[in-house]
């Protein structure tokens, strides 16, 4: 009976003794998901890339035991070009339509420590990805020809095409379409303005305009 309590005794002890002998569970690296991201084309303004977003996740490499989670909700996430790219708290890319280029979008965990709350080395992990902007060159939509619209008058507002290709509200404003296209470019005037005219389209009605594309081609819109 004695030998039964004291095995009893020391398999207690031990069972007791592990959590405070085992190992830390430990974030080692952090990963993006997607890698890179592309917003916009050659052929389009970049003002028309305004609001194109994508969401990205953040997936924590754990030791002590090795495993994988999803941290998309604990990183910090930060843009080194927010004029281009933003990124929310939760990891939503935006791109803002005011500049193209490269953007570097990093996840940062600054507390490590693990699952059970004891404190760790503290180290700063950080992972990365990069958000690319096209910028516009008025080329790249294949073989086609240009259609530039000129804005004049003193007021302000928006030109958007029909099919895709041409949103913007000031000079320059063009892009590339398919030969012998019809392109249809609707006007809209900013609050507090009005439409004026169009010009060098091959039909007007109100604040539509109608190109046919056979060669290149300027049309000029007026808001007053």
């Amino acid at each position: 009976m004695i030998r039964k309590w004291l095995r009893l005794t020391l398999v207690c002890a031990v069972t007791v003794l592990i959590p405070s002998c085992g190992h830390q569970q430990q974030l080692v690296g952090i990963t993006i998901q997607p890698t890179t991201e592309t917003f916009g084309a050659p052929n389009i303004p970049v003002s028309a890339d305004t609001g194109l977003n994508v969401q990205l996740v953040a997936y924590g490499s754990y030791i002590h035991p090795p495993v994988t989670k999803d941290i998309t909700n604990q990183v910090t996430w930060s843009s080194n070009t927010p004029q281009m790219v933003t990124v929310s708290s939760t990891g939503l890319i935006t791109a803002t339509g005011d500049a193209c280029g490269g953007t570097i979008i990093s996840a940062t965990i600054t507390k490590n420590s693990s699952d059970g709350g004891i404190s760790s080395s503290g180290a700063i992990v950080t992972g990365s990805m990069t958000a690319n902007v096209v910028c516009f060159t008025g080329t790249g939509g294949g073989s086609g020809f240009s259609l530039t619209v000129d804005f004049l008058g003193s007021g302000a507002g928006i030109v958007t095409s029909s099919p895709a290709g041409l949103d913007c509200a000031s000079n320059p404003c063009s892009a590339t379409f398919a030969s012998n296209a019809t392109v249809t470019l609707t006007a809209t005037p900013n609050s507090g303005s009005t439409f004026g005219s169009w010009s060098l389209c091959d039909s007007m009605v109100n604040q539509v305009c109608t190109v046919n594309l056979t060669t290149n081609r300027t049309v000029a819109v007026t808001f007053n």
